[in-house]
């Protein structure tokens, strides 16, 4: 059995069970005013270090706890969510629920002293051949004129309202694109238009898609000891319009153990571009998980691979999860939501590749090293 290939269902999680647990509340959990940082990361000239905001347990103390702890070990907080598609197909200045909810994680974010990176997300994390809660009746496809507008609309209300140093307008698109090479044009030239909006109204936004960089590189789900391959038409038909190259990479999914990962496996990418790199999410599993062998060396020398080959050029750096993720926890909340199974199996391929115990406090040796990173750049 092959791990899945996304874990960005992870993230609407997050932010779902923020806004679900929230309320009822007799008076609002979140900060009011937010906390304004004194000086964002993205002024420093460094790398700004940051996790997926996903908690260890379902519960609204999980949370803030999580919260706290992301803002000692993390610069950033990953903003990844879906689009709210009837919400958006006729306007961008409209009332919506999603960026409600949003500003209340936002206020969270700052309150912890963490600045936010945010990524349009129109795809389904757990299945790449699927469109994220289209409406019944709307056709799957980025030719669609409704999908492209709400993408659109979406994508420029989260510019105004959240003012984003980077924004994300798909996550590892490629996989999509190999997967429906009729709809990759579509694609292309929605990304495109939105590019051209979001630099009319605000040139300095740093914009981008990411790319599973396993599968650049020939080697995701393939059969063990498959040769490499690296396929650069999948990043490079989006030249010029990228700001910087930004990868995702679980290489757990290519190499059983992080010693495996070779010592050109990410290096390419320096001679390839001169742009500015990131990592928009990655991980390696600590303990063994289903098929899946890990240990905590494979964490660290899975943070050491990138580190070593391309942590010069990297703006940012985002690690999946800061804690693993309490199994029966999640399990019961997506039950309730009425998730599907297979999606609740799925995430458990990924609850050991936290850099802390589920406890939420409990460190793995990586942590240490991932620190010593950020504090020393």
């Amino acid at each position: 059995m092959n791990p899945p290939k996304s874990t960005r269902y992870l993230l609407s999680i997050a932010v779902l069970f923020i806004a679900s647990l929230a309320c009822g509340q007799s008076a609002s959990p979140f900060p009011d005013p937010p906390y304004t940082p004194e000086a964002s990361v993205f002024e420093s000239g460094r790398t700004a270090y940051g996790f997926f905001p996903t908690p260890p347990k379902v519960s609204l103390e999980s949370v803030f706890a999580h919260y706290k702890s992301m803002g000692q070990h993390a610069d950033v907080s990953l903003v990844q969510e879906t689009i709210p598609w009837t919400e958006f197909v006729n306007g961008i200045d409209v009332e919506s629920q999603k960026i409600t909810d949003m500003q209340n994680a936002r206020a969270l974010t700052l309150a912890n002293n963490l600045d936010s990176i945010y990524i349009v997300d129109p795809l389904n994390g757990l299945n790449r051949r699927e469109f994220a809660g289209l409406p019944e009746g709307w056709e799957a496809s980025f030719a669609n004129p409704d999908v492209r507008a709400a993408f659109k609309n979406y994508s420029l209300r989260i510019l105004r309202e959240f003012k984003p140093r980077y924004l994300g307008l798909a996550s590892e698109i490629n996989t999509y694109m190999e997967a429906y090479p009729e709809d990759a044009q579509n694609f292309l030239s929605l990304y495109q238009e939105t590019y051209a909006a979001i630099k009319a109204e605000a040139p300095e936004t740093q914009v981008f898609v990411t790319f599973q960089w396993d599968q650049v590189s020939g080697l995701a789900m393939a059969a063990p000891g498959a040769e490499r391959h690296l396929d650069w038409a999948q990043i490079e038909i989006f030249e010029p319009l990228l700001d910087l190259w930004v990868i995702s990479s679980y290489p757990f999914i290519a190499f059983r153990t992080g010693a495996e990962i070779p010592d050109d496996y990410y290096s390419p990418l320096l001679e390839r571009t001169d742009k500015p790199l990131a990592v928009a999410e990655g991980g390696f599993v600590s303990r063994p998980t289903g098929p899946l062998p890990g240990t905590p060396q494979d964490q660290v020398d899975y943070l050491n691979a990138i580190q070593s080959q391309i942590g010069s050029r990297l703006d940012f750096w985002i690690y999946l999860l800061l804690s693993d993720l309490n199994e029966a926890s999640y399990a019961k909340f997506m039950r309730q939501q009425g998730i599907k199974k297979d999606d609740i199996t799925t995430l458990g391929f990924f609850v050991n590749v936290g850099l802390q115990e589920k406890d939420g406090k409990t460190p793995k040796p990586a942590l240490a090293l991932w620190d010593s990173f950020r504090m020393n750049p």
